[in-house]
């Protein structure tokens, strides 16, 4: 968890931001991870067996704390070697995702 993150609070604005891109109309399937890279790699690659995606996004607890770099890195290639010509978008909270997937499809 961020410094200062109520990991309560976040699980609350993550579940009010997947409300918000059903209610937009995207077809979203959540996939949470572990923060041990083999981990979520292995969940990713298990989403992507079960569905095809045009489009995924990466999140800022990921991508802006500095420990989790290597996770970082670790999605961005195996999303790139598993769907080829997926593209990726990134939110800055659980506020603005639907904003962050609008800038690459329409619902």
């Amino acid at each position: 968890m961020p410094d200062g993150l109520d990991e309560a609070v976040l699980t609350a604005r993550i579940e009010a931001g997947n409300a918000a891109l059903r209610e937009a109309g995207f077809d979203a399937v959540p996939c949470l991870i572990d923060t041990s890279p083999d981990r979520a790699e292995a969940t990713v690659r298990e989403h992507l067996q079960e569905h095809a995606f045009g489009l995924a996004m990466i999140g800022g607890g990921v991508r802006m704390l500095p420990e989790n770099t290597l996770l970082f890195e670790r999605l961005v290639n195996v999303l790139s070697d598993a769907a080829p010509g997926i593209r990726l978008c990134f939110n800055t909270a659980p506020e603005n995702t639907v904003e962050a997937l609008r800038r690459w499809i329409q619902a």
